[in-house]
């Protein structure tokens, strides 16, 4: 079970435990972290689960679908080159201990 750490804005940590196979979205829906507002449920059709990955993970994960891509640019919060959509990110055990940082706004 990956264990995922979510730094607030204001540099609040907190780490979750979560399933394999579930998203980062998932796992912050499910463990009440403040910020991510996954409005549209996990469906990549709103940007409100915006995060910015720490830079020691972004290359390791797999690459961003052209709609995430695109989806991004809708985001509230300032796009960054680590910016993804947590509910894009399903989670594997290679995946434990990662940390995303939450933005100030989705």
């Amino acid at each position: 079970m990956p264990e995922i750490e979510f730094v607030q804005a204001d540099g609040t940590r907190r780490k979750i435990v979560a399933d394999i196979g579930d998203s980062i979205m998932i796992a912050a829906t499910e463990g009440g972290v403040r910020g991510i507002l996954a409005r549209c449920g996990g469906s990549c059709s709103c940007a409100t689960c915006h995060v910015y990955v720490a830079p020691e993970w972004a290359d390791g994960l797999p690459a961003m679908s052209p709609h995430e891509d695109e989806m991004l640019y809708a985001a509230e919060a300032e796009r960054r080159p680590t910016s993804r959509l947590s509910c894009q990110i399903v989670l594997t055990a290679a995946m434990d201990g990662i940390v995303v940082h939450v933005p100030d706004r989705q």
